[in-house]
């Protein structure tokens, strides 16, 4: 009886291990249900088994994100303490990464925002290294702190976006490489400014840019008004969506090009046939959550396809709670009963960039006056859609 036990598995044990060796439609289909960072080391076993994963990978186009709020256990932000075991479990090969956190935790001058400048021990990671470690090379990460931040938990789009105007939240918005959409990252600082870095950038005389968000940081400082402005002027010229704000600071792309403290500003440009976008202003006259939801609801008119689409929220820091009377989540909550499967992500900010810009036949543009961009006291929403 046991010997006939040990030939059944042995034969049924050659069989597996020839259709694992042999037949790229059952290893394909398994190859789907395993996470990128362990598929690409699985990839390594065979060449069958690395042409599925290629394939695999090719299918996973699909957006992803990871978001954390509340005080970390470790001595790192809480972004950072969840990422590090989250980003195992992604179902995607990461291409650009846009990462937004609420205070200065990754400056390369202090560990968390728990911590004063210089008191980083020396056996620690720096945590803007630690992050780019964990994503493939090649990958553009852009990282933005500001003063409070609106995020969509980990795990499901259909879940309430959050306002976390105090206390520490982050997230890391992961793109996939996708057949009709180009993600370009720039930045620029006073000396790299300039009309020929602005169209090398794909920022002007560019029929396939479609949307563009951008983050301004140190405008406050002398010369940041003309800085803006050299930006701001020839983008409201596009047909392109503008949207963004005035941010604290920026951790990602390394600011190689300027000193410390000089004005710049960082972006993400989305171009190509298969991206679609569209935003309108809260302003100031909107006060209440019945107003809030009419104006985003005016988003409804574009028709963008929910599937693969994004919203983003860029707020004034005087607005969320004391500016609705205490109440939490007004605005978020607003787009939420608007778009029940579309994640929210964005940011409270010193200042707005952006305008209502609902796309019709031809695209309804704003005035072409760059100061029509540039607000204070508003929240500007906005959709993306990326194929």
């Amino acid at each position: 009886m046991s010997e006939n036990q040990d030939f059944m598995d042995c034969v049924l044990g050659n069989k597996v291990s020839y259709v694992l060796s042999n037949v790229a439609e059952v290893v394909e289909r398994i190859l789907t249900f395993i996470p990128t960072k362990s598929l690409l080391r699985v990839s390594s076993v065979c060449r069958l088994w690395r042409n599925c994963a290629r394939r695999v990978l090719r299918t996973q186009q699909q957006l992803a994100w990871v978001s954390a709020s509340g005080a970390s256990d470790a001595d790192v932000h809480v972004l950072l303490s969840v990422l590090t075991q989250e980003v195992e479990k992604v179902f995607l090969l990461p291409k650009t990464v846009l990462c937004m956190v609420d205070c200065e935790a990754f400056n390369g001058q202090s560990f968390n925002c728990r911590q004063s400048k210089g008191k980083t021990s020396p056996h620690i990671q720096d945590p803007v290294e630690e992050m780019r470690l964990l994503f493939p090379k090649g990958c553009d990460i852009m990282g933005v702190v500001a003063p409070g931040i609106v995020l969509t938990p980990s795990g499901s789009s259909s879940g309430p976006p959050q306002e976390h105007q105090e206390g520490e939240a982050g997230f890391a918005l992961m793109f996939p490489s996708t057949e009709g959409v180009q993600i370009k990252p720039f930045h620029f600082c006073k000396k790299t400014l300039s009309p020929m870095a602005l169209k090398e950038a794909g920022l002007v005389d560019n029929p396939e840019l479609r949307v563009v968000l951008l983050f301004v940081y140190e405008v406050y400082k002398s010369g940041g008004a003309r800085f803006l402005s050299q930006i701001l002027e020839p983008l409201s010229k596009t047909k392109a969506l503008i949207a963004g704000g005035i941010v604290e600071n920026v951790f990602s792309p390394p600011r190689h090009c300027c000193s410390q403290g000089a004005c710049g500003v960082v972006g993400l440009a989305f171009c190509g046939p298969k991206v679609q976008g569209a935003s309108v202003l809260l302003d100031q006259d909107v006060s209440s959550a019945t107003a809030a939801e009419a104006t985003i609801r005016r988003l409804k008119a574009t028709k963008i396809p929910e599937k693969n689409t994004l919203g983003f929220m860029f707020a004034c820091v005087g607005r969320g709670h004391n500016y609705y009377n205490n109440q939490d989540n007004v605005e978020a909550h607003a787009f939420h009963k608007v778009f029940p499967t579309t994640p929210l992500f964005g940011l409270f900010g010193n200042g707005e960039i952006g305008c209502d810009r609902i796309i019709k036949d031809d695209y309804t543009l704003c005035d072409t006056d760059s100061d029509g961009l540039q607000h204070e006291y508003t929240t500007v929403m906005t959709l993306v859609h990326l194929g």
